[in-house]
């Protein structure tokens, strides 16, 4: 295992000691490792143009918007190949939750949901991508009569 050193202000050093603290960690090198995974992981997806992904897009608006209902409507069914389900939730008489499940080709994904993000009126947005390998292939039965298909295996 290779140690290295970070330098970091005393107030930084304190919110990451609770941060990691309140998510369970026993040691700081736990929780960092996991921050550079994730950090590592989203990296690489944004790289690679061929990348697979399962997602979960997550937003609040104000439905009073000025057509933002309809607006946020037709991306999704403009985005069909990539909309997998729809949930959405009346948080109060102004505004919505929509948490939009995703899958496909990563550069895609993210496009969705960064044009999603940009809408006026759209407030909280947090996309939760997974990198997955779409490679694999399934037959529940013989294959003359199922033609099978992709399995969504989460890579790491």
């Amino acid at each position: 295992m290779e140690r290295i050193t970070v330098s970091m202000d005393e107030s930084l050093a304190r919110d990451f000691d609770r941060m990691a603290k309140d998510r369970g960690y026993t040691s700081r090198s736990e929780a960092m490792r996991d921050l550079l995974r994730r950090e590592i992981e989203a990296y690489q997806q944004a790289q690679d143009a061929n990348a697979q992904c399962v997602a979960s897009l997550s937003y609040v608006y104000n439905h009073h918007e000025r057509n933002l209902s309809e607006r946020l409507a037709d991306a999704a069914h403009d985005h069909h190949n990539l909309v997998v389900a729809t949930m959405h939730v009346h948080l109060d008489h102004d505004h919505c939750l929509e948490s939009v499940v995703l899958k496909g080709a990563s550069p895609s994904v993210r496009a969705f949901a960064d044009k999603v993000q940009a809408e006026r009126g759209v407030r909280h947005g947090q996309l939760n991508l997974v990198a997955v390998d779409a490679t694999e292939r399934h037959y529940r039965f013989a294959p003359h009569r199922h033609a099978g298909h992709a399995h969504l295996v989460p890579k790491r």
